[in-house]
């Protein structure tokens, strides 16, 4: 088997490997959601950390452009502005 992570021990790595294939969809699929919210909240902090005099509706385009690029954020902040009025 190919080893996947430089710092982890081949033998614990494949232990790691052999519980992620036995665990079911949607254990699978609550890890991938909790990575997801984990990512995001990082991001969303960083960005704060970075832009401190941001407003929430440019720290979320922000994080959109980020995330997603300059087009889908532009997009997102015309429709923020729509929804605003």
């Amino acid at each position: 088997m190919l080893i996947q992570s430089s710092d982890t021990r081949p033998e614990i790595e494949a232990i790691q490997i052999s519980l992620f294939r036995q665990a079911s969809v949607a254990k699978k699929i609550s890890g991938l959601r909790s990575l997801s919210m984990t990512i995001l909240q990082l991001s969303r902090r960083a960005i704060v950390r970075a832009n401190p005099g941001l407003s929430e509706q440019e720290m979320k385009c922000k994080l959109v452009e980020y995330h997603y690029g300059a087009g889908l954020a532009e997009c997102f902040r015309s429709y923020l502005d729509k929804t605003a009025q």
